[in-house]
């Protein structure tokens, strides 16, 4: 039989009373005084005691409870001001059955449902020990002093549900979790859910155990080093030395008053001494602060080196470490006299652009050499963040100064000769634009005053020679090439190349593999041909790897014993340097009709091209093959159609056929207007039949009306033509100024014809043209024997070409 009863009913709020267990609760709701009042009224002092399901419901109805509850007897009771204290003892687990009434309070009909026995397997008895050996755990996690012995506990209820709710009890489960075990409808399934809880429980309690266990290691570990700092001070002040820090405070400040600063930085540095002063070591501005001053202190803010301004000795300088490039050497000793004769006068910023290997950055240190400057050098190529030469700011991580003062301050004066090498490839991103940062620091208007964001005060940068070095100028933004005084290097003829072997590269590979001048004989004419077999290049890099790779050869033989000394001979060369890499049967020595020599400018030097020309069988159409860039393509439609206009003049009867135009090699790009006259001659050819001279270059841009029109690159292009062997050049007329800067012996071998128009191009290139006379202004020259100073651009009158 159930026994169903009728008793007040206390609601509770986030727990749970489970029976076997007496719990403080404390009672402050109206009708909950009142149901509390009406149980102490009774003779039993029984109350129904159900948890809520949502704590924020004030007046809960019989949805608002869980059906499951607890028979509870009120043991005590203590008044408050505002609520009443009571301590309830769980006696037996009741179901709500039906709820009476709500006013003044709830009152219920219950039903006593006790967990039925079951019979005990070895599973329950199982679950039952770990149990015990997980509560033991806990035990021993949350009070290790406190010792309980749970089986003796367990053994001892009268209940065996007894323990099971008293051990939820004390474990500080959630409340959803204990109501689950008092909701559970036999004894295994209210061990499994407790089994659960408690595992959990215990894994966070170790866990939470390890962390509290570090964080007291960590803490212990900085008393301990407190402490020692302390002990540490207190001997520091009975042997009088004083506080770490304050010594070195100290110690910056005496460098400070010995230092030579302007006084400008000299209050800055005073400002920032005082501030770290107050800062402890531990702050993280303390070590910002400190080596900030100390690269104030390092800096020469007025260290100077005197120049030598012995002219005759900085010529000889620059003559032994150079050969050649006799126009940078001028401007050199031009600087020095105009230093010699105002020594206030600002340092130039000069850029070197030529092509690779003609000694650009060699020459940089010449001329410190000559000057008697300190000499650093800095890459800019791929550089894409303008705080790599002004610096990052001293709130970021890793802050340090930009890329020029640290180059200042290693240099140890405040005039250096500082080279910035590649400012053609100078990267740009999201980070900045470091070509903007070197607009300020090349112009000597601004840079008097330079700030570097990380060192934050004005550092004069007039006095320091700047030189930049490129490639090309086509990269280089427009005002910063507009800050630049332009030198152009150009490449060098195999006369030059000869002499720079003889004189710097044989003696540095001599010197490099351990031969003596006398074990390591290279003749000039085995020089020759390596330069014209085995490398073609504006520079001497290539010629160079050459070198050594001849002097290595020549080392293994005697590493291996044999001390006869070896003079490489040319016909050595297939030998110890494999087969020939360029032929001279590139030149075409006999061209066929419609096949012209032009020559081109590229980033390496000049070079010999071909224009070749051929007839379609139908149509008009013109076919330009060869990567040619719009600009050439132009100029190939405007000699095409000049062509065809003049065509009678020329005794050509142009053929009703398309034609294919293709300048090889078709896989690298070209461009420009210079091959005008080539593609002219190429074309003429093709429609009279006749062949264009083997032994002729030329260039030149040409127009519509058939004007020569002047072009870049003469001299890149006249050695091009000159290695190759061709010894006849055709040039326009407005580019006669330009050959004083080819070498005498250069000059003396070539035949230049210039041209003012179309026509003076075709009688020099196809010989049995027919065309109109030339006027006297039109005609042809030879400059083969025009003298020339090469310190001038004047040229003696030459006589006409027969």
């Amino acid at each position: 039989m159930t026994e169903t009863r009728n008793l007040p009913l206390l609601p509770l709020k986030n727990t749970v009373l489970l029976p076997h267990v007496a719990m403080p609760v404390s009672v402050g709701r109206p009708a909950s005084v009142a149901a509390v009042e009406a149980a102490l009224a009774s003779e039993e002092k029984l109350l129904a005691a159900f948890a809520q399901r949502d704590v924020s419901v004030d007046g809960p109805q019989q949805s608002d409870l869980f059906s499951i509850g607890t028979l509870a007897v009120i043991k005590r009771m203590a008044r408050s001001v505002d609520s009443l204290e009571l301590i309830l003892q769980g006696t037996e687990r009741i179901e709500l059955v039906e709820l009476q009434q709500t006013t003044p309070f709830l009152k219920a009909t219950v039903a006593s449902r006790p967990v039925p026995a079951a019979a005990e397997d070895v599973r329950s008895e199982a679950l039952e020990r770990d149990l015990l050996e997980l509560a033991g755990r806990i035990q021993r996690l949350v009070q290790p002093e406190l010792q309980v012995d749970l089986r003796q506990f367990a053994a001892a209820a009268d209940d065996p549900m007894q323990f099971l709710y008293t051990l939820a009890a004390i474990s500080s489960l959630d409340f959803p979790k204990v109501q689950a075990i008092l909701e559970a409808p036999t004894r295994h399934e209210a061990m499994t859910l407790l089994h659960e809880a408690l595992t959990h429980e215990y894994q966070v309690l170790s866990l939470q155990k390890e962390i509290a266990a570090h964080a007291h290691t960590e803490i212990g570990k900085e008393q301990r080093e407190y402490m020692l700092r302390q002990q540490m001070r207190a001997i520091q002040q009975e042997l009088g030395e004083g506080r770490p820090e304050e010594a070195e405070v100290a110690e910056l400040r005496e460098r400070f008053e010995k230092a030579d600063l302007p006084e400008h930085v000299r209050k800055e540095a005073d400002r920032e001494l005082q501030r770290l002063q107050g800062l402890p070591p531990a702050a993280p501005d303390y070590q910002v602060t400190r080596t900030h001053l100390e690269l104030v202190l390092e800096l020469p803010w007025s260290a100077l080196t005197d120049d030598d301004l012995d002219l005759d000795r900085a010529r000889r300088v620059l003559d032994e470490d150079h050969f050649g490039i006799e126009d940078v050497k001028e401007r050199i000793i031009e600087q020095l006299a105009v230093l010699k004769l105002n020594p206030q006068a600002k340092a130039p910023i000069l850029c070197f652009v030529g092509p690779p290997g003609v000694g650009k950055t060699s020459l940089g240190q010449s001329i410190a050499r000559a000057l008697g400057r300190r000499f650093e050098r800095m890459s800019l190529g791929g550089m894409h963040d303008e705080a790599e030469l002004r610096g990052h700011r001293r709130t970021y991580i890793g802050a340090m100064p930009g890329r020029i003062i640290q180059a200042i301050r290693r240099a140890e004066v405040r005039n250096p000769l500082l080279m910035l090498d590649e400012v053609d490839k100078l990267g740009r991103d999201f980070r900045g634009d470091p070509a903007s940062a070197l607009l300020e620091i090349l112009d000597p208007a601004q840079n008097h005053e330079f700030r570097d964001n990380y060192l934050d005060l004005p550092f004069d940068l007039s006095q320091v020679f700047f030189i930049t070095t490129a490639n090309t100028t086509d990269t280089i933004p427009r005002p910063l090439l507009d800050r630049t005084e332009l030198l152009r290097l150009s490449g060098y003829s195999d006369e030059e190349k000869v002499e720079i072997a003889r004189r710097y590269l044989l003696p540095r590979r001599r010197e490099q593999t351990g031969l003596s001048e006398s074990q390591f004989v290279v003749p000039d004419e085995t020089l020759a041909a390596v330069i014209r077999r085995y490398t073609r290049e504006a520079g001497v890099r290539e010629l160079e790897r050459m070198l050594g790779r001849l002097a290595r050869k020549v080392a293994v033989r005697f590493a291996q014993g044999k001390l006869d000394p070896v003079t490489v001979r040319p016909d050595d060369l297939p030998e110890l340097l494999g087969p020939e890499r360029f032929f001279l049967e590139q030149l075409r020595d006999r061209l066929e009709p419609g096949v012209a020599t032009g020559l081109a400018w590229t980033e390496a030097g000049g070079d010999v091209l071909y224009v070749e020309a051929i007839l379609l069988p139908e149509g008009e159409q013109l076919t330009l093959t060869g990567q040619l860039g719009s600009v050439m393509q132009e100029s190939a439609r405007a000699a095409r159609s000049y062509v065809l206009s003049r065509a009678a003049d020329f005794g050509i009867e142009p053929p009703k056929a398309g034609v294919h135009l293709h300048v090889p090699a078709g896989a690298i790009p070209k461009d420009g207007p210079s091959a005008g006259v080539t593609i002219l001659a190429a074309l003429a050819s093709l429609y009279s039949g006749l062949p264009v001279r083997g032994d002729t270059a030329m260039t030149g841009e040409i127009t519509l009306t058939g004007l020569v029109l002047p072009v870049g690159g003469i001299k890149d292009k006249v050695l091009a033509a000159h290695r190759a062997g061709l010894r006849h050049v055709i040039l326009p007329e407005e580019n006669r100024k330009d050959l004083p800067e080819l070498s005498e012996r250069v000059r003396s071998e070539m035949e230049f014809i210039f041209a003012r128009r179309a026509e003076d191009v075709l009688r020099a290139a196809i010989p049995g043209l027919a065309g109109r006379p030339a006027s006297s202004a039109e005609t042809p020259t030879r400059a083969a024997s025009a003298t020339m100073d090469p310190r001038s651009s004047k040229m003696s009158p030459a006589p006409p070409v027969p």
